[in-house]
């Protein structure tokens, strides 16, 4: 077949720069009224479950650590949440490929809105765009454990949540894609919880570790 003169074949990088355009548009595209109504949360318990006038808008799978720190306690030593080590990437399906849509980690909360407790904790779970650097902040309202229900089914791992938006802020060049989030749900955890071993007496105090997790993250927004 003989080619017209200025047409390259598609190449690798053109089906990259594509697929990247096409997360872009899906993704903010969540934030429509039409595409959020494709974002369908489980059926949850009750205690978990958002207050009515909110829908969700976004969904991550989220793959990352929980942290630990061995801490005196009057039988010996446990381990410890360590508040400043939740780390995870959050990911959508696309063409059969993670896409990294959001990071979640610890951060101080430097936009508190009406929810925020005061004083402020040292740092709040904070979820971040990786598309246009908007964050929200979180603080966890009620929980229910693994294996009770089928929005969380994997006993033995972390308990699902229920968190409420104490804080948003836009990204540097006005980006608002997580600034609507009004509640957040933890579902369908796997993983994450403290080790059985290796925390039993003072000589273990001061002892850290990662222990991977694996969650679905849904962002809800009020209804307008």
């Amino acid at each position: 077949m003989i080619q017209k003169p200025g047409r390259q074949p598609e190449t690798a990088a053109v089906r990259r720069l594509l697929m990247a355009a096409a997360v872009i548009t899906g993704v903010l595209g969540a934030t429509s009224s039409a595409a959020a109504q494709l974002v369908k949360p489980p059926v949850t318990p009750a205690i978990i479950t958002p207050p009515a006038g909110n829908s969700a808008f976004l969904f991550g799978r989220a793959v990352g650590t929980q942290g630990y720190v061995c801490l005196p306690t009057s039988a010996g030593a446990s381990w410890t949440v360590n508040g400043s080590r939740p780390e995870a990437t959050l990911f959508i399906k696309l063409f059969g490929q993670d896409v990294q849509i959001t990071t979640h980690f610890l951060s101080p909360n430097t936009n508190p809105n009406q929810s925020a407790p005061n004083p402020l904790p040292f740092g709040s779970p904070t979820w971040q765009s990786s598309l246009d650097s908007s964050r929200v902040w979180a603080q966890a309202l009620y929980s229910s454990p693994a294996g009770a229900d089928p929005s969380c089914p994997n006993a033995g791992s972390i308990p699902c949540l229920l968190l409420q938006s104490i804080g948003s802020e836009p990204g540097p060049s006005g980006g608002r894609i997580l600034t609507q989030t009004t509640f957040v749900q933890r579902l369908n955890t796997n993983g994450g919880t403290a080790p059985a071993t290796g925390c039993a007496g003072a000589a273990d105090v001061g002892k850290q570790t990662l222990v991977p997790y694996t969650a679905d993250y849904y962002f809800f927004r009020g209804n307008h």
